[in-house]
């Protein structure tokens, strides 16, 4: 709950999460929002145990420390292989190990991981007890309200309490089901209906467990309502899109207080940053994506988005496309 609605005064780490967003959550991605706010749980792309086990480790493992709090999403399905990356992912300095049980899309399927694997509790279970044998950090699990005919609250409710009993204590639940032939990825974050109430009653019937709500949350307002149900929220698409709702986030949900950085501000403490991924290798627009929605609602944001589309990707583009940006954007 909110430091307003906890009695205690206790907050909860998980009270603001930022979602794992496949091609989007990187880690410019997650530095940029950690300029933005102190205290929202962000959470990486997902990565398969098979990336990890025989790909460049390194590459999806590295962490900044400022990125901090931040979990790894991982998407797999045998319990050795997933016990071995949790041990990787605890090493590198995360604080938490998520596995992945939401994602629809075909590919995810054809490696039986995902949200396929909400039709296997026992799987999930087994998964979750050998990575909880493997690390120390918390494992939690991400998933939907359902898939194709298995949609029911007693279905959802069998698969919590059989993943629960192997040590998970914390359910990230995308409110929607899944359809995993005939929608596309986009068209089941979209089409499936919100049933923020069938996440409301896990809370009721499970009351021990920490229990994340997670889809079409567009505001702070609403997210903050949210708190009265469940133990934390987690905004997806909105967050990344509209990345200065998050200047609200740490007085709102963390107690702290204060006036919110302004946007000019988040950049001036972005280029530093900025300066050393260029003379790292890193090309301009890797890391200016992730910001073009930063002045969404605010004037100039139109020109400060077309300035940034068309001149950071050419090669020598440095920090002073970002400044120059800047300009549109003053008033």
């Amino acid at each position: 709950m909110s430091l307003k609605a906890t009695k205690t005064g206790c907050i909860p780490p998980h009270a603001f999460c930022i979602a794992p967003m496949l091609d989007w959550t990187d880690s410019h991605c997650r530095y940029f929002h950690r300029l933005i706010s102190q205290h929202a749980f962000l959470y990486t792309e997902m990565v398969t145990t098979g990336a990890l086990i025989h790909g460049d480790k390194h590459r999806f493992l590295q962490l900044n420390p400022l990125e901090n709090p931040v979990a790894f999403q991982l998407g797999g399905s045998h319990p050795q292989d997933l016990a071995v990356c949790a041990r990787m992912i605890e090493d590198y300095g995360y604080d938490e190990v998520n596995l992945n049980v939401g994602c629809p899309s075909d590919r995810v399927q054809n490696g039986r991981f995902g949200a396929c694997l909400m039709a296997e509790p026992d799987v999930v279970a087994e998964c979750v007890a050998a990575m909880c044998q493997a690390v120390s950090i918390p494992v939690t699990v991400k998933s939907r309200i359902g898939i194709d005919q298995q949609d029911s609250y007693e279905e959802l409710a069998h698969f919590i309490s059989t993943v629960a009993s192997a040590g998970c204590s914390t359910f990230i639940i995308h409110a929607r089901k899944a359809w995993l032939s005939g929608l596309s990825p986009k068209q089941n974050r979209e089409v499936p209906p919100l049933r923020y109430d069938m996440v409301y009653q896990l809370k009721n019937d499970f009351p021990h467990l920490e229990i994340i709500l997670n889809g079409g949350i567009q505001s702070l307002n609403l997210a903050e309502s949210m708190l009265k149900q469940v133990d934390g929220v987690m905004v997806g698409r909105e967050a990344y899109q509209n990345p200065y709702l998050l200047a609200g986030v740490d007085n709102l949900f963390f107690g702290e207080s204060g006036d919110p950085m302004s946007r000019e501000k988040i950049i001036s403490l972005l280029i530093p940053y900025i300066r050393e991924q260029l003379k790292s290798g890193r090309r301009l627009n890797n890391i200016s994506r992730h910001i073009l929605g930063l002045f969404n609602g605010a004037s100039g944001a139109k020109s400060w988005r077309r300035h940034l589309s068309e001149r950071a990707c050419k090669p020598d583009a440095d920090e002073n496309v970002i400044l120059d940006a800047l300009k549109f954007t003053a008033q």
